[in-house]
């Protein structure tokens, strides 16, 4: 048993996580991930469905814009539905990742 005295940083971190394991900031963060996630994801999947799809301009933006009303949503479901903050975070990042860098690839801010 270690009966030395707690350093500081010990201390302090021992305080950060019991400051973060209040349940209000995992919903903070869900949150956060619904709304500024699932804007980033929407936007990015509006962007790839006008690049991806085939069809005239037109009709590859509008139903990109379409899909994406329905990605929102769904990135805020899923924001609340999964079991960890950080779970969250990462199902809607990695997409979002992944379609700005498809899209990237396939001409887009070029």
């Amino acid at each position: 048993m270690d009966r030395s005295p707690p350093s500081a940083s010990t201390t302090a971190s021992a305080r950060l996580a019991t400051f973060f394991a209040h349940p209000g900031w995992g919903v903070f963060s869900r949150s956060m991930a619904a709304i500024f996630g699932g804007y980033a994801l929407a936007a990015v999947t509006c962007v790839f469905c006008a690049l991806a799809l085939p069809g005239a301009r037109g009709q590859t933006v509008l139903t990109g814009m379409l899909v994406a009303i329905v990605v929102c949503a769904c990135a805020a479901l899923w924001a609340f539905a999964s079991r960890t903050a950080l779970r969250a975070w990462l199902g809607i990042a990695l997409p979002t990742v992944v379609m700005a860098a498809v899209a990237w690839a396939l001409g887009a801010w070029a």
